[in-house]
């Protein structure tokens, strides 16, 4: 099966929960309180249950994985990825507002990886829209990803036809 040359992911309702909200509708300064991270006003910020181990699978099987993420707070973001320990797992991060299509050219250039070599994960569908006429194979996240969404889009990505 063929595999993707990058795998690219998005933040919010995505690969984490920010306590039903955006982490730029977050009210820092976060903490780690029972090691769990917190807002100043509680919520609590946590990956997705089946996250940690899709990037053991990205790992073990040797692809790079991104970061795309359009947050209007992009030091927050950088601050959690950090205090939840998975600041190491990404090759490349493009956190900033703006167009997702800013972010995968910059993505592209960085990771020298092809639209059509890369693989999204995203819960919003606009941004589906939008990367998928790069020839980028996007696929929508509708609660939170998990490992079954995971292998199925890593399936489908290795069977899709060549165009």
């Amino acid at each position: 099966m063929e595999l993707p040359k990058l795998v690219v992911f998005d933040l919010d309702f995505t690969l984490w929960d920010c306590g039903g909200t955006w982490c730029d509708c977050l009210l820092p300064p976060f903490a780690v309180r029972n090691r769990r991270i917190v807002d100043r006003g509680g919520r609590q910020i946590r990956l997705y249950e089946d996250v940690l181990s899709i990037f053991d699978r990205c790992d073990r099987v040797g692809v790079p994985m991104a970061l795309a993420s359009r947050t209007e707070q992009p030091p927050w973001a950088r601050e959690l990825i950090e205090l939840l320990g998975i600041a190491r797992r990404f090759a490349h991060a493009e956190i900033y507002p703006s167009s997702k299509l800013k972010h995968f050219s910059a993505l592209k250039t960085a990771s020298g990886a092809d639209f059509l070599d890369m693989l999204f994960f995203d819960d919003e569908m606009r941004n589906i829209r939008e990367v998928g006429r790069l020839g980028v194979a996007s696929v929508f996240v509708e609660n939170g990803l998990n490992g079954k969404l995971f292998e199925d889009s890593l399936h489908r990505f290795g069977n899709r036809q060549p165009s």
